[in-house]
């Protein structure tokens, strides 16, 4: 049966940050995961998730910036990673090497690295650069990564909500993870930006899930990034995909729910579950 987790960056937006690890639990979410940890002391999240019986099973690097401060502004300014950028690399292993320290406290086993945005009117050879760029950098991560035994994904975005990034297909994200040649570097398949994009997800779920290369999934409904039921994807044919296809290769992964609540009130988030209560 798939298992999900809370996306706290997004779902309870009427709760401050601190308090959604509460509200997750009380729903029934037995794992959460956000988008970034530093904010915040790595201790009070680790009581957090102790005092709710929860796992944190995913974050991302910083977006860009050497410490909390900078990794904030980074963010707020429209920086979306830095491990795609050439002459950033100190940036990236800064920013890795932080993620690095708040998975040990968090017992987090997977580090989403924000890869980063394409140049302004890339040529094809600096697009060429800057997955050379990436794929040296997820190298050093990986072997860095692997002393600690966390899994380094990649996520391939659409181009809609976040316009010039550099990985937008499963196929190519799947040729980065290749090249770097090292088996805790995974694609995180977000099927939000996947049916954007792409589209024809029971294939590509069934063509990638059993390569051993999907290290996770996240999941919003299309077009309007809400929750589950209220757009155009079947899920329950989707969610049953992937259960049959977990239950072939042996993948038992999570599943992150990464949506903005359509109803963002008081109490929208927990009304708007009736979607998943038959998996939780």
């Amino acid at each position: 049966m798939p298992r999900f987790a809370a996306n706290l960056s997004m779902m309870y937006p009427d709760l401050p940050f601190l308090e959604r690890f509460e509200a997750a639990a009380k729903d029934g979410f037995k794992a959460v995961e956000y988008l970034f940890p530093y904010a915040f002391a790595a201790e009070e999240l680790s009581a957090r998730l102790r005092g709710n019986g929860l796992q944190q099973v995913l974050f991302n690097t910083p977006s860009g910036g050497m410490d909390s401060a900078s990794f904030t502004q980074a963010w707020e300014t429209g920086s979306r990673g830095t491990a795609c950028a050439p002459g950033r690399e100190t940036e990236f292993r800064t920013g890795f090497e932080q993620a690095l320290i708040y998975a040990e406290a968090l017992n987090c086993p997977r580090i989403h690295a924000m890869v980063g945005l394409r140049a302004n009117g890339a040529s094809p050879d600096a697009a060429a650069a800057a997955d050379v760029t990436l794929i040296g950098n997820l190298q050093w991560a990986a072997a860095q990564a692997a002393k600690a035994g966390r899994d380094v994904l990649i996520e391939p975005i659409n181009t809609r909500s976040v316009p010039g990034f550099q990985l937008n297909r499963q196929d190519h994200a799947h040729r980065i993870v290749q090249a770097v040649g090292a088996t805790n570097v995974k694609v995180q398949m977000d099927l939000f930006h996947c049916q954007i994009v792409e589209g024809d997800l029971t294939a590509k779920i069934a063509q990638y899930l059993p390569t051993g290369q999907v290290g996770h999934f996240q999941i919003a409904e299309v077009p309007n990034r809400h929750e589950p039921g209220t757009g155009e994807v079947n899920w329950t044919h989707i969610f049953q995909t992937i259960d049959k296809v977990s239950a072939e290769c042996g993948w038992e992964g999570w599943i992150g729910c990464e949506y903005n609540p359509a109803d963002a009130s008081a109490g929208g988030t927990s009304r708007g579950l009736g979607w998943v209560q038959g998996y939780l």
